[in-house]
């Protein structure tokens, strides 16, 4: 009787710890929020409209189930599962993280508004309907979505990270004891549907986890990964708001400015044809009042002289 219990003992601690090798994978994603599997409407962008300064929201896309997979290293088993808790992306790290996207944007003299949108006024798979909604609401004219995924291995070469941006397709191997994290933020120009840029940023960090401490070791690791990927992500969006500022004077056809009343494009930027012209019409009618007052200056020089002279005479 003993080795009976014995015996179910022992294969009740092996199934447990034959399922110790999974994958945890959260994400929310841009190209699905804005175009949405099974949508039939044609996205066709046109030449984006900036009417400066600009007004500009942040937001982070509406977040997709916790996934997780298991395997039994005895029977080679794979079980799937779905769970919306677990994130260490909390609120209170969403909006730090948004503010340090702000925070960029609020040094460039061509945007004067930064509003930081809800999480819950971005509806799943909303799209550019549910941008146009926002754009009523918050008066915004571009909007910076910031999108992420990140994925924990415990097994080596069991599954890999592949996330879908704009640009196509990111794909990280796993490792062992390894989280991958990649934080993307993409600018759209909601009126014209039309993308300006995008600033991603990734990391890797690789534990030393044991089955004891796997869960805590794991929820260090992610914080750390999202940390990392941050700063990658917030360096890179500085340089392509200096890219993005060059990019439309160099290219004006791909990007028509309009100046709000009383805005001016002060900082350096490069004048308008019209301001060139008024500056021209100004500098001509001061110069030809110049040349006009030393003109009659130089008359009534003369005209003295020439009493000067008839006086002598007489």
């Amino acid at each position: 009787m003993n080795k009976i219990k014995l015996s179910l003992i022992l294969t009740f601690v092996i199934s447990i710890l034959g399922c110790v090798s999974q994958q945890t994978r959260t994400k929310s994603s841009v190209v699905d929020y804005l175009y949405p599997g099974g949508s039939e409407e044609i996205i066709r962008p046109s030449v984006p409209t900036l009417k400066l300064p600009l007004k500009v929201g942040i937001a982070f896309v509406p977040e997709q189930e916790i996934t997780s997979r298991g395997r039994n290293i005895w029977t080679g088993i794979t079980g799937n599962s779905a769970s919306l808790a677990g994130t260490t992306l909390t609120s209170s790290k969403k909006s730090k993280l948004l503010d340090r996207v702000a925070s960029n944007f609020r040094k460039l003299e061509f945007v004067s508004d930064i509003e930081v949108i809800p999480s819950e006024y971005l509806t799943t798979k909303g799209g550019f309907s549910n941008l146009q909604q926002i754009q009523t609401m918050y008066g915004i004219d571009v909007i910076a979505l910031v999108s992420y995924d990140q994925v924990q291995f415990t097994d080596e070469g069991y599954l890999s990270l592949t996330y879908w941006t704009i640009v196509g397709a990111y794909v990280v191997s796993g490792e062992k004891n390894q989280t991958s994290t990649m934080l993307d933020t993409v600018v759209y120009d909601i009126k014209s549907k039309k993308m300006l840029f995008r600033a991603p940023g990734t990391s890797e960090v690789k534990g030393n986890a044991t089955p004891i401490n796997l869960s805590e070791e794991l929820r260090v690791d992610s914080i750390q990964g999202f940390d990392l990927a941050a700063d990658k992500m917030t360096e890179n969006l500085k340089t392509q708001l200096d890219s993005f500022k060059e990019k439309i004077k160099r290219n004006p056809e791909q990007v028509k400015i309009v100046h709000r009343k009383g805005y001016s494009s002060g900082g350096g930027g490069a004048i308008s044809l019209y301001e060139l012209a008024i500056f021209l019409l100004i500098a001509m009618a001061l110069l030809k009042k110049l040349i006009q007052s030393r003109l009659q200056g130089s008359m009534n020089i003369n005209t003295v002289m020439i009493n000067q002279e008839k006086n002598k005479q007489e």
